[in-house]
């Protein structure tokens, strides 16, 4: 089975902007922001217009992070119920 170059492109990407992420999270882009600004996802701006951008392997580490954190929360409620 083949690929198609634009896969292959797909597969190396290592950036991506805010508005896939939003997209990827199904959250709006002013959310996706906060949660940069905040410092829950980490993310660099790039280019003279400094246009934001995440690495990929930082959406990873901020997914695991929240499936820590829900599964601590979710530990909590079920000892205090």
């Amino acid at each position: 089975m083949s690929s198609s170059p634009a896969q292959h492109l797909t597969l190396r990407r290592r950036f991506i902007p805010l508005s896939e992420v939003a997209e990827m999270f199904s959250i709006s882009s002013s959310q996706a922001y906060a949660l940069v600004r905040s410092g829950e996802l980490r993310a660099i701006q790039i280019g003279g217009r400094r246009q934001w951008r995440v690495e990929l392997s930082e959406i990873e580490a901020y997914i695991e992070r929240a499936h820590t954190a829900t599964r601590q929360h979710v530990d909590i409620e079920d000892t205090s119920a």
